[in-house]
């Protein structure tokens, strides 16, 4: 267990994203706050003012924190600079109900868009297309580009 610090100790914000798992190292955790995606959350937005990665945190004190498309916001219940198993590290923090009421309606618009998509979801391109993936985008091609030359050219010009 790793030792949970009194509120007098002093803790950089990017240090405390990496003891409480956010970023999987602190230099992550830094390009994050730097890009503005870490904010102290203002009553009642989620945009509240900018941090720096020195910004000391402070038990009590509510953060805005995105990672990829997922806002979270998290009250700071605990302070630490050492970083410990994923137990540990959810003692550091509350997600409030808001952040968890708009987390959990994101992911639904994510399972029906998933299941929209004939449960393959969006695609997913992982380096050079396969034959097949390369056979699916002719397929693709040609029948937009037939449907386009029945139609006129795409500017309205004959």
């Amino acid at each position: 267990m790793v030792p949970l610090k009194s509120e007098t100790t002093v803790v950089r914000i990017d240090k405390w994203l990496w003891a409480a798992r956010f970023y999987k190292t602190r230099s992550l955790a830094t390009d994050a706050i730097d890009a503005g995606h870490v904010r102290r959350a203002s009553v009642g937005s989620v945009s509240g003012e900018r941090v720096k990665p020195a910004h000391t945190v402070r038990v009590g004190e509510t953060y805005a924190v995105q990672r990829g498309d997922m806002m979270q916001q998290v009250l700071v219940t605990a302070i630490s600079e050492r970083r410990g198993s994923a137990g540990d590290a959810a003692l550091l923090y509350r997600e409030t109900e808001a952040s968890i009421a708009a987390r959990l309606e994101q992911q639904a618009l994510h399972a029906a868009a998933d299941a929209a998509m004939g449960g393959h979801g969006a695609p997913q391109f992982r380096g050079r297309p396969t034959k097949q993936d390369r056979r699916k985008l002719a397929d693709m091609f040609a029948k937009n580009y037939a449907h386009q030359s029945h139609h006129g050219s795409p500017d309205g010009n004959e």
